[in-house]
């Protein structure tokens, strides 16, 4: 086999946007490389640039945010990823409501769920910190979810990110599998 070019193969994928802020400034970034990663403690993680302004922010202020946003929200997770928060406020330039959480962190309006987390670790992973937090406050919108506690396609469509700035809508028309028993699913 011909060595080739590394090809990232973790798309597609959910993209959230990650939130921070200290001392008056505020930055939102997207990111999609991020994992829930533990449930007691609940903690939640993400791999952040070094040299991205969010970074710098968290660092200083040791909190942040992670949000999931509806597709309709997608055009801004393209450019909270696109451009520095040290030139632009990305929120009040793209018309983001958000308030203040719990923590401090900033909280968008637009998300239909958001954890606030406080700072456990920073790891160095290569070029990124994989940054670990303890999620102190969970919001979200009920109408959303089932009564199960899964999206509700009815009222949801989830952004996928396929990567190089694409998009796909997960809604009701996607196909949806159960497995309730997989071994009866086996592939003969």
């Amino acid at each position: 086999m011909e060595k080739q070019p590394l090809k990232m193969h973790s798309y597609p994928g959910m993209a959230v946007v990650i939130g921070s802020g200290y001392e008056g400034e505020v930055n939102f970034m997207s990111a999609g490389w991020h994992s829930f990663l533990s449930m007691d403690p609940p903690m939640y993680g993400a791999a952040v640039g070094r040299e991205r302004y969010t970074y710098q922010l968290i660092k200083q202020s040791g909190a942040f945010t992670i949000h999931f946003l509806p597709y309709e929200e997608a055009a801004f997770i393209q450019y909270a990823g696109s451009i520095s928060g040290m030139d632009t406020n990305k929120a009040s330039s793209f018309g983001q409501q958000w308030k203040r959480g719990e923590n401090g962190s900033p909280v968008l309006e637009s998300a239909y769920l958001t954890y606030e987390c406080e700072v456990d670790q920073m790891i160095p992973t290569g070029d990124h910190d994989w940054v670990t937090g303890t999620i102190t406050a969970c919001s979200y919108i009920p109408e959303i979810f089932n009564e199960k506690g899964l999206p509700d396609f009815q009222n949801l469509h989830i952004p996928l990110y396929l990567g190089r700035s694409e998009y796909i809508k997960l809604d009701e028309k996607i196909k949806k599998q159960s497995f309730i028993d997989p071994l009866s699913y086996k592939k003969s």
